[in-house]
């Protein structure tokens, strides 16, 4: 996620905004275990894995909500 915006831009968002910092780890932890469990890796119930798969989408859409709230301040 966000791999095409500027690191250092993601990266001074995290450091200043704690919100966003702790929302953008738990997405990348939810992509994990979703692609764990997708590959097999890590067993888990298909409801299970919808729900996390809807978590994963919720914090997606909140970062970029929060990103692009960011990008319209600094204009």
């Amino acid at each position: 996620m966000f791999e095409q915006h500027d690191r250092e831009d993601v990266e001074s968002l995290m450091s200043r905004d704690s919100e966003f910092r702790q929302l953008y780890h738990k997405h990348k932890e939810l992509d994990s275990k979703v692609r764990d469990a997708e590959l097999g890796v890590l067993p888990m119930d298909d409801v299970t894995l919808h729900n996390l798969k809807k978590e994963k989408l919720w914090a997606k859409d909140k970062l970029t909500v929060m990103w692009q709230r960011r990008k319209s301040a600094a204009h």
